[in-house]
């Protein structure tokens, strides 16, 4: 369906998701089935087969989740590692050469450096923020530029309209992992990127009851490409996980809203805080990305990192005090988490040059009311 010029949350609720033409349901169906009768040999009924090649429950989500980035062809896969690994596939080959950000999330970092470099990827981590720096990291072989704008975990923030006519100048796609913003936050191909990557267990799906992965590209010819890999390697997104997602994504532009606004108070308390180090979030004015962050995207998201001045020992002592932030791994559902990057989710870049500092605390805040969670920080942290 055309957006017709509607707002945000208008497409995330209508996008892909028209009423059902034979029931009237106004909730897309869970279409749990494998299989599809064809009317006559190669004869397709609505197009569909297998439900590895299609299914009609994923083709909403996929619908929606162009209309939402202002693409033209979404694809939802079992996983964002999945959706990486099928899109680096696509548009890579062995010889070929990935630059990264130099504080990348530990979980693209292990594809990229244990999984791909095997197949015979090349890869180059550089910090995305300085332009300068990546046009030096450049090879002849350069096929993707790596984005993450904010980065995990330490949200540093890149120029994604910079880093575009770099990788248009170079030959190269220019792919960014919107996981953190979302698109309610921030629309990579607006900026010019070619590929935009989501984990959509995080706020897409934002329930913390689901996994699941998607790439929104605006280049067709890219789209159908990515979709022939997509069917072909089969990592594709089940039926009930696709609902589940597209039911969340009804609701992000208002969860949104109080994620930042529940971030903006956490990060009012720990600047003035004793026991606090640094505080890393784009918001802030001292923050080197803040004009950036401040043009591209529409607020500056629930995601929040500091340090402890008491070093790895009390950054533990936190996440074990806490009692309404969950000690966890992911981030961005309704609930808030806690968790120390350097032994949780980045333990995979211990030793190497994107190792994260010891003494570093995570947290995803929620949407819970923000007095509770001020005061449980506070007395983890007294």
């Amino acid at each position: 369906m055309s957006d017709g010029g509607q707002g945000f949350s208008t497409r995330a609720i209508h996008a892909g998701q028209e009423p059902d033409p034979l029931t009237g349901a106004v909730a897309v169906p869970i279409y749990q089935t494998s299989t599809y009768k064809q009317d006559g040999v190669g004869g397709l009924r609505s197009g569909y087969e297998y439900s590895r090649s299609a299914n009609p429950t994923r083709t909403a989500l996929e619908q929606a989740l162009a209309a939402l980035e202002g693409g033209v062809r979404g694809l939802a896969f079992a996983s964002g590692l999945a959706a990486e690994d099928t899109l680096l596939r696509t548009v890579c080959r062995p010889g070929d050469h990935v630059l990264l950000p130099d504080d990348a999330y530990g979980g693209t970092f292990r594809l990229v450096a244990r999984v791909l470099a095997n197949w015979g990827l090349e890869y180059t981590a550089v910090p995305l923020g300085d332009l300068d720096a990546v046009r030096a990291a450049l090879r002849a072989n350069t096929r993707v530029i790596w984005c993450e704008t904010p980065t995990n975990p330490l949200l540093g923030i890149a120029d994604i309209a910079g880093l575009a006519a770099i990788a248009s100048a170079a030959g190269a796609k220019l792919v960014v992992d919107n996981t953190f913003a979302s698109p309610y936050l921030q629309q990579p191909l607006s900026l010019g990127a070619d590929v935009v990557v989501h984990s959509t267990t995080k706020y897409l799906g934002g329930h913390s009851d689901v996994v699941g992965g998607a790439l929104v590209t605006g280049d067709l010819t890219l789209g159908e490409e990515l979709a022939f890999h997509q069917n072909a390697m089969g990592a594709v997104a089940g039926p009930f996980d696709a609902w589940l997602v597209l039911r969340g994504i009804k609701t992000l532009g208002v969860r949104m809203d109080r994620h930042c606004a529940n971030a903006r108070a956490v990060v009012d308390l720990l600047l003035g805080h004793p026991a606090v180090g640094r505080v890393l979030y784009p918001g802030l004015p001292t923050h080197p990305g803040h004009a950036i962050a401040a043009a591209q995207m529409r607020d500056f998201g629930g995601m929040i990192s500091f340090t402890l001045r008491g070093g790895e020992e009390a950054a533990l002592k936190v996440c074990e005090l806490v009692q309404l932030f969950t000690l966890g791994e992911s981030l961005g559902g309704v609930e808030s988490l806690i968790e120390h990057p350097g032994r949780m989710t980045h333990a995979s870049v211990a030793g190497s040059a994107l190792e994260v500092p010891p003494d570093l605390v995570r947290l995803s805040v929620g949407i819970e009311d923000v007095d509770d969670l001020i005061a449980d920080l506070s007395s983890a942290l007294a």
